[in-house]
């Protein structure tokens, strides 16, 4: 067996149990322990995997228990995210006050946005960035830089969050259930998150099907506090919720 080819078969049986151990991957592919851990160290790096001791997890599962970095998340559902933005962005009109939340699928409605005459404010340094480089009017939100996520976290964070009151906002997500509501795997960003939509008045959660079902470790707002816009195949028990959103790829 070549080495992508190999790669491959332990990306995929990853995947489709969500972790794997060493041994087991070892076991399945009738090699040796220390090939599988290069390879686990390649692919880590490759952002394909997450490496943990002994053995590895499937991103979309490591994403509910700790925030994956920017890059990793790059390429995950991107046609759904895609589909979302488009659908979210037009609802920005020129008199809105913005709040945008850091994370990738946020990041990706950067790019659908037109309404210049909005202003936008943000807990994320990349996001404004990437707005005032394109000659929109956006404020960033102080505050301790976290950079796996690259946003803005801590007690000057929440002080000049509680000055504003948005007329609309957008939100990652890494769990949605109606029992949990939404959860993100880090305190500090899920207080930021809720803080934030408590000044909202119109609240979207931009999530990709993957995410319902999901619990993560922190919550940050009851599943009826936000119309929650989504692609691809949702579970058939969020269908008859009047505030989830199905967009077509």
């Amino acid at each position: 067996m070549i080495a992508e080819e190999r790669l491959g078969r332990i990306v995929e049986m990853v995947e489709r149990r969500g972790t794997a151990s060493v041994t087991e991957l070892a076991t399945a592919l009738d090699i040796s322990e220390s090939t599988i851990r290069r390879d686990l160290d390649k692919l880590d790096q490759a952002h394909r995997l997450v490496k943990v001791h002994g053995g590895a997890t499937a991103l979309e599962a490591a994403h509910l228990t700790r925030d994956l970095t920017l890059s990793e998340r790059y390429g995950l559902h991107a046609e759904e995210k895609r589909a979302i933005c488009a659908h979210v962005a037009p609802l920005v009109g020129p008199d809105d006050l913005v709040y945008l939340d850091a994370g990738s699928t946020v990041e990706e409605l950067l790019s659908h946005l037109t309404e210049r005459r909005a202003r936008y404010v943000t807990d994320s340094v990349s996001h404004a960035m990437k707005l005032a480089g394109r000659g929109f009017h956006v404020s960033v939100l102080g505050g301790e830089l976290k950079s796996a996520t690259e946003s803005l976290i801590g007690p000057d964070t929440i002080a000049t969050l509680s000055r504003y009151h948005f007329t609309i906002g957008f939100w990652g997500v890494n769990g949605i259930t109606p029992e949990s509501g939404f959860t993100s795997p880090e305190s500090n960003e899920a207080l930021i998150k809720q803080l934030s939509m408590e000044h909202t008045a119109r609240r979207y959660v931009l999530a990709d099907a993957s995410k319902f079902d999901s619990t993560s470790l922190v919550g940050f707002g009851p599943f009826s506090s936000a119309t929650i816009v989504t692609c691809g195949d949702v579970p058939e028990r969020y269908k008859a919720f009047e505030n989830v959103v199905e967009v077509p790829r």
